[in-house]
């Protein structure tokens, strides 16, 4: 089956070393684990995987080793967004030179943008991707820029390889809008995957899918075979795995502890200031995480 922009795209967390390297062994092994439980593709360095902190040699290295592991088998859509443009538009050019599926990107960041400020970065970083697929990020709960129809359109209008985005805002009723324009709309909240899907989205994108993707995968394909009774109780049990990833409001470092957990490698720690876990705190997450059923993965 052809690799498509659809169903279940983990957004993991990005492994690092004591030293502030990426940790090759780690990110490999964990794209390596939730392509082999149905995952079509992957969201990188997004929020949980601390993508506007990375720094450009530790961001490159996540999209080589993303597009080579994943080559063939799930499509990457590297997430490049930065401070400054000509960060955003160096980081593209690397995705594409990696062999990266699409490259998406957070709206200007820090300082408030005008709408022609946002389509003017957009347009630049879309370029430096060439013929790639470009996702916008609608992210208002951290960015304060919220994407409505009038953007969309702007947008479609002048950028020809914009595919869609990853709507993350809490009004999930915009996911029906956006599909309506002919947008590739990915739901970018892990407790609504179903509700997403019955109104246009094409799948989802966010942390708990990295913690959990036998899961949404078979929620997914579920309701691709109309078994919507099925569908419905999956969807019932994803709580659990959201409410994990949020432990502590910590979900890169949540993330990086239950993964360590399972593939028996250290994923390190977030990137300071991300938050961090305590001690105590990374006991209770693993507690929570076992009673969840994701520190062992079923057999694939």
């Amino acid at each position: 089956m052809p690799l498509a922009f659809k169903g279940v795209f983990p957004a993991p967390p990005t492994p690092i070393t004591d030293d502030g390297r990426v940790h090759e062994q780690a990110l490999r092994a964990l794209l390596d684990d939730n392509i082999r439980h149905g995952c079509g593709g992957f969201w990188m360095a997004g929020s949980t995987g601390e993508g506007p902190i990375l720094t450009d040699q530790q961001r490159d290295t996540v999209a080589r080793i993303s597009a080579e592991v994943c080559r063939d088998r799930a499509l990457v859509i590297m997430q490049v967004g930065s401070m400054s443009q000509a960060g955003a538009v160096a980081a593209a050019r690397n995705a594409r030179a990696a062999g990266c599926a699409a490259v998406c990107c957070l709206p200007p960041l820090f300082f408030r943008a005008s709408q022609r400020s946002i389509v003017d970065y957009y347009k630049a970083v879309a370029e430096a991707g060439g013929e790639l697929p470009f996702f916008v990020y609608n992210l208002p709960q951290l960015t304060q820029i919220e994407f409505q129809t009038p953007l969309m359109e702007k947008l479609q209008r002048e950028i020809p390889t914009l595919k869609g985005l990853k709507h993350s805002a809490c009004d999930i009723t915009q996911i029906k809008v956006f599909a309506d324009m002919g947008l590739t709309v990915f739901s970018g909240n892990g407790a609504y995957p179903l509700p997403a899907l019955t109104m246009g989205a094409v799948g989802t994108i966010d942390a708990p899918l990295s913690l959990a993707p036998w899961h949404y995968s078979k929620l997914h394909q579920a309701y691709e075979a109309g078994d919507l009774a099925g569908a419905q109780a999956l969807q019932a049990q994803v709580r659990k795995y959201v409410d994990l990833v949020w432990m502590f409001n910590a979900p890169a470092d949540v993330s990086k502890v239950v993964l360590t957990a399972r593939l028996g490698i250290d994923c390190g720690r977030s990137i300071p200031p991300v938050n961090r876990l305590s001690d105590e705190e990374r006991n209770e997450v693993l507690k929570a995480a076992e009673a969840a059923g994701v520190t062992q993965a079923p057999a694939a």
